[in-house]
């Protein structure tokens, strides 16, 4: 399953993988309007793939087969130091 990687320009650390055959036309509007302008970053093949660095590697190719797309946000950041 090969799919195409976008970085958003207005979210910080915000990836959107998605269909390379069908690009953008499976996201929605709402999604698309969120992340702004996106920057094409990789084609990436997930059957030659063991894992993804930051994605659960069943959860994107599950996400793109069902809804075509697979938005990737960064990890909530941990607060050390509060009692």
């Amino acid at each position: 399953m090969i799919c195409a990687v976008y970085k958003s320009q207005k979210k910080l650390d915000a990836y959107l993988f998605v269909e390379p055959d069908q690009e953008f036309k499976r996201v929605p509007q709402t999604l698309l309007d969120m992340l702004g302008r996106l920057e094409y970053v990789m084609e990436v093949d997930l059957d030659q793939r063991d894992k993804l660095a930051q994605a659960d590697l069943q959860q994107v190719k599950t996400a793109l087969s069902e809804q075509g797309y697979y938005l990737q946000l960064p990890p909530k950041a941990y607060v050390t130091g509060s009692a």
